[in-house]
């Protein structure tokens, strides 16, 4: 059996050069404001990329995306061992955009706390008198650059993001940013539509998208497809608000706790003296 490297390690997966393919494998790392943690979450990757399966296949009436199988068998006999199933996918390559592409349909997490300053978020005007957790008459696009691990991700305006496409595909910013936006706002649609039909709300997420080798655009990227690592997800309950910014009674299914535990942690510790008191 010859043994493979992955090519790049990014804060929670893992991308293998197949030939013409990828093999993108879900670890069961997480991150926290772009710092990966020590703790990790048993099967977390396969429950990741099984998810992704699922949302590659309800909306590739929408979009095409990169995913070719995620049968072990279908892979090199590397990829047949325990460690890697269920939490692997072999993908087409593709010409990565350099774009998050954030969507949100509630007023919460950073975009709550930006809203209660400016009445903005990423530059967006919204109503006033919004309570945290409120649903937002339309689904706002909020674009993003895309860090490399160590640096963190700079929200940026729609315009901006013109202007940072047209730098790598010159002639094509305005195009490409347009169907991004449009892509990335009718997914979210469509799928959290699905999800509250479930009891469930999907309160924002992040999409990332490349090109075909015919200039095509397709969506990619299994761990940032509407899963609980990126994505707010929140149990439908009652219509009280609570300080978490969920309903009252309901369980908050991301990563909030967890920052909120890494926050209080960074200000307890600014609070020491240099004695240590």
């Amino acid at each position: 059996m010859k043994e493979m490297k992955p090519i790049k390690e990014g804060k929670v997966r893992e991308i293998y050069d197949n030939g013409d393919s990828l093999i993108m494998v879900a670890t069961d790392r997480i991150s926290c404001f772009d710092v990966i943690l020590n703790n990790q979450v048993t099967k977390k990757g396969t429950v990741l990329t099984q998810m992704s399966k699922f949302w590659f296949d309800m909306t590739e009436d929408i979009l095409p995306n990169h995913m070719i199988s995620v049968d072990v068998k279908d892979m090199p006999e590397f990829f047949q061992q325990e460690k890697f199933d269920g939490n692997s996918m072999m993908c087409r390559k593709l010409e990565m955009l350099p774009i998050e592409c954030i969507v949100r349909g509630y007023i919460t997490g950073s975009g709550w706390e930006s809203y209660k300053k400016t009445g903005k978020v990423c530059g967006i005007e919204l109503p006033e008198g919004l309570k945290e957790s409120d649903k937002l008459p339309e689904p706002i696009y909020t674009p993003s650059t895309k860090a490399e691990i160590g640096d963190h991700d700079e929200n940026i305006s729609y315009e901006q993001s013109i202007a940072h496409l047209e730098k790598y595909f010159p002639g094509r910013g305005e195009e490409l940013a347009a169907k991004l936006r449009d892509n990335t706002i009718a997914l979210y649609k469509k799928c959290a539509e699905y999800a509250l039909s479930k009891g469930i709300i999907i309160a924002d997420t992040k999409f990332e998208f490349g090109l075909d080798e015919n200039g095509n655009i397709v969506v990619k990227n299994p761990s940032a497809f509407w899963l609980p690592e990126v994505t707010i997800v929140d149990e439908i309950g009652g219509a009280e608000y609570t300080v978490t910014g969920s309903y009252e009674g309901t369980e908050t299914l991301d990563k909030k706790l967890k920052r909120i535990m890494e926050q209080n942690a960074a200000d307890d510790e600014s609070d020491i003296t240099e004695d240590g008191e």
